[in-house]
């Protein structure tokens, strides 16, 4: 058995394994909140924290399709949508904690707070953009959108991506080491799936033979 050629076993263990690491963040912040070690402004922290993890999975879920393609790793499409998931999942608790512990549903507060803040008038839609993304991950939902139309649909996560990193960017005042990182990677991904997507037209337009020959 090679990377390549995993047993359907082992990947469940591998996906057994992933949860809990991706659990891994939620928990340390639960213990921080239980100790009171969150810091002077813990809701702050949680903010942040979350949003980091948001885009930490988002990048990773992109990095699936690319990862398998140039290794030949085929099992790890198996990850994808519970990585995609666990995206939503922090984004949810991110947007969670500015709705409730920030804002304390002050709904005229948070209006202009999107009007005014730049980076919340980014946030916010790609947030938004990451709804439908997990409404329709399902297989039933696979099947009734249709592939062709799903896959456009979730072609959104690349707005989400940008948008997120945006977001990040600009809520970042001195130091902006980790979101240029976060798009430094983010643009590696897309330029590998343009790469991609290049010789994919280029083949249809050739034809099977001519490429080979």
């Amino acid at each position: 058995m090679t990377l390549k050629t995993l047993d359907a076993s082992f990947v469940e263990g591998i996906k057994t394994g992933v949860f809990l690491l991706a659990l891994a963040p939620l928990i340390k912040l639960g213990i921080g909140f239980y100790i009171d070690a969150l810091g002077a402004n813990p809701i702050e922290k949680i903010t942040r924290t979350t949003g980091y993890w948001t885009l930490t999975f988002l990048l990773i879920t992109l990095s699936i399709t690319p990862v398998r393609r140039l290794l030949g790793w085929n099992w790890l499409i198996r990850l994808r949508r519970m990585l995609g998931l666990f995206a939503f999942f922090y984004g949810s608790l991110h947007f969670l904690t500015y709705l409730v512990l920030d804002q304390f549903f002050d709904w005229p507060a948070i209006v202009k707070d999107i009007v005014k803040r730049p980076y919340i008038t980014v946030g916010f839609p790609s947030f938004i953009l990451m709804i439908p993304l997990a409404i329709t991950s399902t297989d039933r939902m696979i099947s009734r959108l249709g592939g062709k139309r799903w896959r456009w649909l979730h072609r959104l996560v690349y707005l989400s991506a940008v948008g997120g990193v945006v977001h990040y960017w600009w809520l970042v005042k001195k130091d902006i080491t980790n979101p240029a990182t976060f798009a430094l990677l983010l643009g590696i991904l897309l330029g590998i799936r343009l790469i991609y997507r290049a010789r994919g037209l280029i083949k249809v337009r050739l034809g099977p033979k001519t490429v080979s020959s």
